[in-house]
Order: C-alpha cells, then structure tokens, then sequence
C-alpha cells in the first residue's frame, strides 16, 4: 500500500493577528498556523517507505528563500481563467471557466486561442477547470483536463495537434457535480501519478462516503486507473473528508500540500496523506480528534476562499477569491508551514490560481468574471511576479 510522506512532529501555533495592513500596503496580518499532527495521532500517517513511488527523497536540498517583487501584468482581457500548465520552453495552457476556451499564452504575453474544449457544461461554479501536462509533452502531446459535463465532473484527455485540439479520451466520469462545490485542481505528482481534487457538490455526506468520488483527494494513473498502491485496492480514492479542493502543490521534498474551502468558519490548507480523513463533514479547520487530521494553516473564511496553491523559494502561495490577496506561507523543510502573510490585498481582485513558471517567476489568474467579482476594463488578467531574494 502507498505509504504516507513524512510530517514533521509538530509545529508551533501562531495566533491570529489583530486586522490591521502593515505600512507598505501590500499586506495584511497572518492567518493562523496550526501545530502538524503527529503520525501516531493521525490515521493514514506514518513513516515514508522508501520503495513507494511517491515516497520523498531521504533528503532534499533546502530551496532558497525568495520574496515576491513588483507584480506585472502580463495579460489582460481574459474571462474568468481558472487553470495553468506550463508547457517545455516557458509557454502556458490556460482555461477559461465558461468559455470553455483553451488558450496558448506564450512568455511575452500574447495569447493564442487553440478552440473550445467539447462537452463542457459553463454553469454556477462549474465549467472548464484544471489543467495539466507531464514532463513528457514533447513527446506526448497530451493535454489533461477536469471539467463539468452535464451529468458529472469528468476528466479527459487529448492531444494537442499543432494549434487544435485533437479527440478527446474521458478518463474519469461520475466525480460529482452541482452548482457549486465542483473541486477541480490537477496536477502531476513526483512519482508519474496525476492527482485531482474534487468537492461535495453541495451534499455533505460524499466527502465521508469511500463510494463517492465527492470530497477526495484522488490519485490515477496517466490513464486514469486506480495505482495498485492506492490506499483502497481498485479506488482513485487517495484521501477523504475535504468540502471542496481547489488547491494542490508538491514541495521539493514530494509533499503533497491542499487549499480547501471552508463552510462559514474556517478555509484550510491540509497536508495530505494516502487514506487521510480530513474531517468535513463533521470537523470544520481544527478538530483535535483523533481519528482526522488537523489542518497546518486555517483562516476566516473573509480572508481567503483559498483557490490555486503553487510552492516557490522556500514558502507555499495560495491564490484568494473572496480574500483578494496572495497568500505567502514559509515551508520549515520538515512538513510544516509557518506564519501566513498576506501580499497585495486588494489591489488586483479575486486572486484564482497562482503558478511557478520556468523562469521562476509566479504567474497569477484574477477571477474577476467570474460572476462575483467587480471586474475592470483590463480583467481578467494574468499577471507575472518575479522572486527576488530578501
């Protein structure tokens, strides 16, 4: 069975500062980082097996510690984007939600539409979400994607034939679909693997329901298989008890780390393990129970609605919706986070995703046509921050 990666024992809680921006305008007071569950309090936890796929090396390089520098707008007038994939060479795929569009973005900005991904159903929260690529995209050519169908949350693939889209292969169907609560992030793991995450679509119960494919973290292979190491045999089901997943980013250490929506109390980002239970339904942000893990980092749901996640020099970013700010959370290299800081509140809207480029620059979608936010004549727009060391 797929062996947890390693946490550390614990770490510090730091408490809720009072609400007030710092001097420069760019910031806000931290959110709250909450003490990491030992393994022998969590299920699913323990130590990484060094034969597993997805076990992290035994020791990785310290990644240097890097600030956000003056962000630039790299692109304007898209319409609600919501995924990103870099391709090789430093060019993007992005999507946009309702559209339903798949555009090229090259690295000085113009964008070149490659046509509209079939089958998707653009209603409420749902639409064309996540996007990903592999490594091997010279070779492949396939683009991955999550979207909302008429009847489920799907994933598909096709290849990408010059400047079109070529046929389209599901590989997943029936993850659950509403009006909200679609999840939708994907990503490609260190070991090979593609990981996707999903929401309750508005029912509660899934999120508890080993039978749903609602309120996971689930892991397939490039095929869309359950790995034989999964935590259940013959399930995509990696982990459990989340309400909504927009979020997934790998340290350098092959640490998978989760955004999720909170309901009225608390947003979370979650470390996640194979057969972790994050609580949801019955917990919501830290729970202290036993039998589910807490979260590393919790928020008042004002703050954040935390959306895409991304990990560059040395900190966790976390794009905002309703929060309309850059969350910046330092790793401490051993599975923890430590005190969030909020960058650049307000000043460019509903934050979707945020993404590490090639050139080691964040790439930044707004969602400010998204239907709830109050969009400029420039939104949306992409924008590019370059990391500096401070």
């Amino acid at each position: 069975m797929f062996r947890s990666v390693r946490v550390a024992a614990v770490l510090v809680a730091t408490t809720l500062l009072a609400a007030a921006c710092s001097t420069d305008g760019n910031r806000e007071p931290p959110g709250r980082a909450a003490p990491l569950p030992s393994a022998a309090s969590s299920p699913g936890a323990g130590p990484p097996d060094p034969g597993s796929p997805s076990a992290p090396p035994s020791a990785a390089a310290p990644a240097p510690t890097l600030r956000p520098g003056t962000p630039q707008v790299l692109v304007r007038g898209l319409a609600a984007p919501w995924g990103l994939a870099f391709l090789p060479g430093g060019d993007a795929l992005v999507s946009e939600r309702d559209s339903a569009r798949l555009l090229r973005v090259r690295r000085d900005g113009s964008v070149q539409p490659l046509g509209a991904v079939p089958g998707v159903d653009a209603s409420g929260e749902g639409g064309l979400l996540g996007i990903a690529v592999r490594s091997s995209f010279d070779t492949d050519r396939l683009v991955y994607a999550y979207y909302t169908s008429p009847g489920d949350n799907r994933i598909v693939r096709f290849p990408l034939i010059g400047d079109r889209l070529g046929p389209q292969q599901v590989l997943v169907t029936g993850i659950p679909v509403s009006g909200i609560h679609n999840g939708g992030r994907l990503v490609f793991g260190p070991d090979g693997m593609l990981y996707a995450g999903t929401g309750d679509a508005s029912e509660r119960g899934r999120s508890q329901d080993l039978g749903s494919l609602g309120g996971k973290v689930l892991r397939m292979t490039p095929e869309g298989k359950p790995p034989a190491d999964n935590p259940v045999r013959g399930s995509l089901v990696f982990s459990r008890g989340h309400r909504n997943v927009q979020g997934l980013a790998f340290d350098p250490a092959g640490r998978l780390f989760a955004s999720e929506f909170g309901q009225n109390r608390f947003d979370e980002v979650n470390a996640i393990v194979a057969g972790g239970n994050y609580g949801w339904p019955e917990v919501e942000g830290a729970g202290g129970e036993p039998r589910f893990r807490d979260p590393l980092v919790t928020w008042a749901t004002d703050e954040s609605s935390p959306s895409g996640a991304a990990i560059a020099g040395g900190a966790l970013y976390v794009a905002a919706l309703k929060g309309q700010r850059l969350w910046r959370i330092p790793l401490d290299g051993r599975g923890g986070l430590g005190r969030p800081e909020a960058l650049f509140v307000g000043r460019f809207g509903r934050l979707r995703h945020v993404a590490l480029a090639s050139d080691g620059s964040l790439w930044v979608l707004t969602s400010n046509r998204d239907g709830r936010g109050d969009p400029i004549a420039d939104d949306d727009r992409i924008l590019r921050i370059p990391l500096v060391r401070g």
